[in-house]
């Protein structure tokens, strides 16, 4: 299987802070994998999100997402990379409350050049498929957590991106909505879809995640294979 993700000895600091919120970290994550990264609040997750999706760049070391140096590109280059080849779920949806489900779907097909028509179709068929096709023309402040984590998870794969990033996705849904998504993940995975989660929750990592990466304090503390739960 090959690497969708490579990072080679990458290291991040911030202006103002002595300590590394990355530190040497080098991993190749397969494709068509999901992997979980965990570990302590503070201990450089996000950083590592972030850098995958060239939202941020590292201070030393290279970062290769589908085949591109993305550390290399401008920011203008980086957004267009980005809506090409990468979906990006947040906790907190950054869905906009002025628009209706379906054109929030759309947006990032639109913004990839994607006639209006045919990015409203294909928004359509991902909100049906996620059994959303009722609340369309809804607005997302009438909608529960857990379908607009679901509206959220439409917008983030409508390009058919090449990965798809996770920052803490259960984190704001109860447990009934967290299980939603959670089988949601497993099923995007078993069609063909590379996934990245950054999570605290041990329990989402043993049901979906095939690997593990422990992060402490910028370092990989632990990398393990995890037996996917049926």
């Amino acid at each position: 299987m090959s690497a969708s993700v490579e990072l080679i000895d990458i290291s991040k600091t911030y202006d103002g802070s002595r300590t590394p919120a990355v530190s040497g970290v080098s991993l190749a994550l397969e494709e068509r994998a999901i992997t979980a990264i965990m570990g302590p609040s503070g201990g450089g997750k996000s950083t590592l999100l972030n850098l995958i999706a060239a939202l941020d760049r590292p201070t030393s070391g290279g970062v290769t997402v589908a085949g591109q140096r993305v550390e290399r590109l401008s920011e203008s280059a980086a957004a267009r990379f980005r809506r090409a080849n990468v979906g990006l779920i947040f906790q907190f949806f950054h869905l906009l409350d002025d628009l209706p489900v379906i054109d929030n779907v759309a947006i990032p097909a639109s913004l990839a050049g994607v006639p209006t028509r045919d990015a409203r179709s294909r928004a359509t068929q991902l909100l049906e498929q996620l059994g959303l096709g009722e609340v369309a023309n809804r607005y997302p402040a009438t909608l529960s957590g857990g379908q607009r984590q679901r509206v959220a998870i439409a917008r983030a794969v409508i390009n058919r991106p090449a990965i798809l990033l996770a920052d803490e996705p259960t984190g704001a849904l109860d447990s009934v909505n967290g299980a939603a998504v959670l089988g949601l993940f497993a099923e995007l995975n078993r069609a063909g879809q590379t996934i990245v989660l950054v999570t605290h929750d041990a329990y989402l990592a043993e049901r979906v995640a095939h690997r593990t990466v422990q992060l402490i304090d910028g370092r990989i503390a632990d990398d393990s294979s995890l037996k996917v739960a049926a």
